[in-house]
C-alpha cells in the first residue's frame, strides 16, 4: 500500500530488528504442543501431514519428539525424520532430551538408522525457584550439562543446550550453564521463558547479555534462540524483543499449543515477520496448516482468532462494509484489503468476506449479490434488507438465497 495513504507509528521512530535480519523459525506444534493436557495426540499419518504444511510455509526446523517419553514416541519420531530424509526436505528436524544419556542415545539410534542429522535439544531446570525444589546445586548443573553436551556431540549429534525457566534465572548461573555447553561443543543455545513471566523487556534483556556476555566471548558460531510461553499474553511481542536483543531462531507452535495456555503462536510469528518484511515466504496455506493441526489435535480456533480465524477478514457492519465495497469497485485490492484491516488478507491466501446482518446497510446486499453475478432490483434488495434487520445475527448464504428464490417466484 502506498506510503501517503497509511502513516505507520509503528515505523516513526528506528525499528527495533534492523531491516534484513534473518530470523529462523522452529516449529514446536508435535512436541511442546502436544504437551497441553487439552489436545489429542494424532496418528503418525496425520502429524506427517503437518509435517509437510510446515515445510510448505518455509519454517526451518521442527522438533519431532521427546524419544524417551515411550515406544510410540520413538516410533513417531523415527517416521518423522524419515519423511524428511526421504522427501529431501528443507526443514531440520530436532529432537528433546533431559540432560541425561538415557534420553539422548535414542535420537542417536534414530539418526543413525535414518541417516540425517537431528539435533539434541538438551534441557535442565536452572532457576533458583526450581533449584530449591529439586535441591540441586550449580556445581551439579554445570557437571550434568558438561556430561550431556559431550556425550551429544561425541555420538554425532548437533547439540542444542536448553535451560528452562532462564528468564528468571540470575545472570552468573546463566553465564555459567551456557559457556560451559559451548565448551563442551553446543553450537545453538536457547533461552526460554518456561512459565510464561517474561515482558519484552525482559526478554531483550536477557537475550542481550547472553549475546554479549556468553556467546561474543566464545569466539565461536552459536545460534541463539528464544523459546516462550503465552501466560501473560506476551509471547509473540517477547519474541519479537528477543529478536531485537540478538536472537536468531523463535519457537513456536501453531494455534500457540503447549503447556498450560500455550507456547508462542507460530502463525503469528510468522505473519508478523512478513509484514516486518523479515521473511518473504509464501503464506497462502496459513490457514490450513492452522485447521489441520487443530483438527488433528481436536482443538478449536476461536472465530475472532487473527488471521486465520473465521471472522478475521469477515464483516456485517455497514460503515465498514461501505468503505470495503467502495475500494473493491475501485479495482484496487490492496486498497480492499487495507481500508479496513491492518493486515492484508490476500498475503494469506484470504480475502475480505462482506455479510448482511442486523449492522449491516444495503450496500451489504447489493454487494452479496454482485459477488454471485445476480442483480437485484428495488424489491429483492428490500427484501433482504429488512429480513436482515429482524434477525439477531448474521443471515447465513442458503437464508439469502432462499429469499433471494421466493423473489423471483413472486
Amino acid at each position: 500500500m502506498k506510503d501517503d495513504l497509511i502513516y505507520d507509528w509503528n515505523l516513526a521512530s528506528p525499528p527495533a530488528i534492523p531491516p534484513g535480519t534473518r530470523v529462523l523459525l522452529n516449529d514446536e506444534t508435535l512436541r511442546d504442543g502436544l504437551q497441553n493436557p487439552s489436545v489429542f495426540d494424532p496418528p503418525i499419518e496425520e502429524k506427517i501431514e503437518i509435517l509437510h504444511l510446515m515445510e510448505s510455509l518455509g519454517i526451518d526446523s521442527v522438533n519431532i519428539g521427546l524419544p524417551a517419553a515411550g515406544a510410540r514416541a520413538v516410533a513417531d519420531t523415527e517416521a518423522l525424520a524419515r519423511e524428511i530424509a526421504s522427501k529431501r526436505m528443507k526443514i531440520k528436524p530436532n529432537c528433546a532430551a533431559r540432560t541425561v544419556e538415557s534420553d539422548i542415545l535414542p535420537i542417536v539410534e534414530i539418526s543413525q538408522r535414518v541417516g540425517i542429522a537431528i539435533e539434541a535439544a538438551t534441557f535442565l531446570g536452572s532457576s533458583p525457584i526450581r533449584r530449591l525444589v529439586e535441591d540441586w546445586t550449580v556445581d551439579h548443573l554445570e557437571r550434568t550439562t558438561e556430561k550431556a553436551v559431550r556425550f551429544a556431540v561425541e555420538h554425532g549429534l548437533p547439540s542444542m543446550y536448553v535451560t528452562e525457566d532462564t528468564v528468571r534465572t540470575d545472570a552468573d548461573t546463566v553465564k555459567r550453564l551456557y559457556s560451559c555447553a559451548i565448551r563442551n561443543g553446543a553450537r545453538a543455545i536457547v533461552l526460554c521463558d518456561t512459565v510464561g513471566h517474561a515482558t519484552p523487556s525482559g526478554a531483550y534483556n536477557l537475550v542481550k547479555f547472553a549475546v554479549d556476555e556468553v556467546v561474543k566471548p566464545s569466539g565461536e558460531n552459536i545460534r541463539v534462540d528464544w523459546h516462550g510461553h503465552n501466560d501473560r499474553g506476551l509471547a509473540v511481542a517477547n519474541s519479537l524483543a528477543a529478536i531485537a536483543g540478538g536472537a536468531n531462531q523463535v519457537h513456536a507452535a501453531a494455534n500457540s499449543l503447549g503447556e498450560r495456555v500455550g507456547n508462542t503462536a507460530m502463525e503469528l510469528m510468522q505473519v508478523n515477520l512478513r509484514l516486518m518484511g523479515l521473511i518473504t515466504q509464501d503464506l497462502s496455506r496459513l490457514r490450513e496448516y492452522c485447521e489441520r493441526v487443530a483438527s488433528a489435535t481436536h482443538t478449536s480456533i476461536p472465530v475472532n482468532y487473527p488471521v486465520v480465524g473465521r471472522d478475521a477478514f469477515r464483516t456485517a457492519t455497514g460503515v465498514h462494509a461501505a468503505a470495503i465495497i467502495k475500494a473493491f469497485h475501485k479495482n484496487d485490492p490492496e486498497l480492499v484489503n487495507a481500508v479496513y484491516s491492518g493486515v492484508p488478507a490476500h498475503l494469506f491466501g484470504l480475502e475480505q468476506v462482506i455479510e448482511i446482518g442486523p449492522m449491516s446497510g444495503k450496500s451489504n446486499v447489493l454487494y452479496w449479490l454482485e459477488k454471485r453475478g445476480m442483480s437485484g432490483d428495488e424489491a429483492l434488495v428490500n427484501r433482504i434488507y429488512d429480513a436482515a434487520k429482524k434477525s439477531s445475527r448474521v443471515l447465513t448464504d442458503a437464508e439469502i438465497m432462499a429469499l433471494c428464490q421466493k423473489s423471483a417466484g413472486n
